[in-house]
């Protein structure tokens, strides 16, 4: 025979005092990084296959669709070339400026919030 002893009193039943009986867990859902654009800026200097090459180089565009993208910029004045978390934009436009620093392109490229 076990030493312990249990009444009734000790045993309850769901409901019971304000206890439901139902073990709720809470967890903290994670939210998603805000978004930013990369935004490439048209200007009247930069040759146009410069443009296609450092859309290829920077941002992996397949041949076609960097023309389409620099025809935009330079049809529209602007065009987002991507979207990307904050580091990865931030990143992203400090290497077009770089690129164009070095070759002498006064090429603009900025990101905002999306």
């Amino acid at each position: 025979m076990s030493p312990f002893v249990v009444t009734a009193a000790d045993r309850k039943s769901p409901g019971q005092n304000g206890d439901s009986g139902v073990l709720t867990e809470t967890r903290a859902k994670t939210q998603r990084p805000p978004l930013y654009k990369v935004l490439m800026l048209n200007d009247d200097y930069t040759p146009m296959e410069f443009v296609v090459h450092v859309l290829e180089h920077c941002f992996g565009m397949s041949h076609d669709t960097a023309v389409q993208v620099m025809l935009t910029v330079h049809q529209k004045g602007v065009a987002v070339v991507g979207v990307f978390t904050y580091e990865i934009a931030e990143t992203k436009v400090t290497q077009v400026m770089d690129l164009a620093r070095r070759n002498q392109h006064p090429l603009q490229c900025t990101m905002e919030k999306e």
